[in-house]
């Protein structure tokens, strides 16, 4: 619980620091996060409207993408919020400056919005395993996110990579998630594969340290992907 507290901690102060964006002014973000590359690998545009889960560092960015004819719902689950309040304070700060936010705090089995372009987790589709999330029932959060995705939506997950053939036993211990687990989970709920990117891939890692080792911490080995809905 320490270490989720500080990863928290990380996307909270982001949030922080957002609360002043507009649709003028981009937030300041760390290179390191590739934020650019990272909207553009989503693939949003003006009016789009996307879900955010777990809503932290890059929502900003999100709100900016998709200009004020579009929507961002910033979800922080219920099961965060019991342990961090905080988290929802900021989220609420950012969306008073930008029209085109709205924060929710529902339980993370709760219906998402329907109509949606987009769906984002950043790191921490791997905490859905986790037991301060409940455990989530990953698969029906899954099939969830199908249900509110239009035909053709995408599902967009970047996670800290584990150690290939680990599934999810890493996911509380070293907060990281076997990629193909990953994989496996969409593709049973009926998404496609559309694509993936190496842009925070970091071959240095060796996926064996807990991803707030000093050694790896904002330098892990992060895999992206997007997932369609097929039309």
């Amino acid at each position: 619980m320490r270490k989720l507290r500080l990863s928290l901690m990380l996307a909270i102060s982001i949030g922080a620091g957002a609360s002043a964006f507009s649709q003028s002014a981009a937030p300041t973000l760390d290179p390191a996060w590739k934020a650019p590359e990272v909207v553009e690998f989503i693939g949003l545009k003006k009016g789009d409207k996307v879900a955010d889960i777990v809503a932290g560092r890059l929502t900003a960015s999100l709100a900016q993408a998709v200009g004020p004819s579009g929507k961002v719902y910033a979800i922080e689950t219920a099961e965060v919020v019991k342990s961090h309040p905080e988290a929802l304070t900021h989220m609420k700060a950012l969306a008073s400056q930008s029209p085109n936010v709205t924060v929710s705090a529902e339980p993370v089995a709760s219906a998402l919005p329907p109509g949606l372009d987009a769906v984002f987790i950043r790191q921490n589709y791997h905490d859905l395993y986790d037991k301060f999330m409940g455990p989530a029932d990953v698969p029906a959060f899954n099939r969830a996110v199908f249900a509110a995705l239009k035909p053709g939506g995408v599902y967009v997950v970047l996670d800290h990579a584990a150690t290939a053939g680990s599934g999810v036993g890493a996911t509380d211990t070293l907060h990281r998630i076997d990629p193909a687990r990953v994989k496996t989970d969409l593709l049973a709920a009926g998404f496609k594969l559309d694509a993936e990117s190496s842009i925070l891939a970091n071959k240095a890692d060796d996926h064996t340290k807990n991803v707030f080792d000093p050694s790896v911490r904002g330098h892990t080995d992060q895999f992206l992907f997007r997932f369609k809905k097929p039309n």
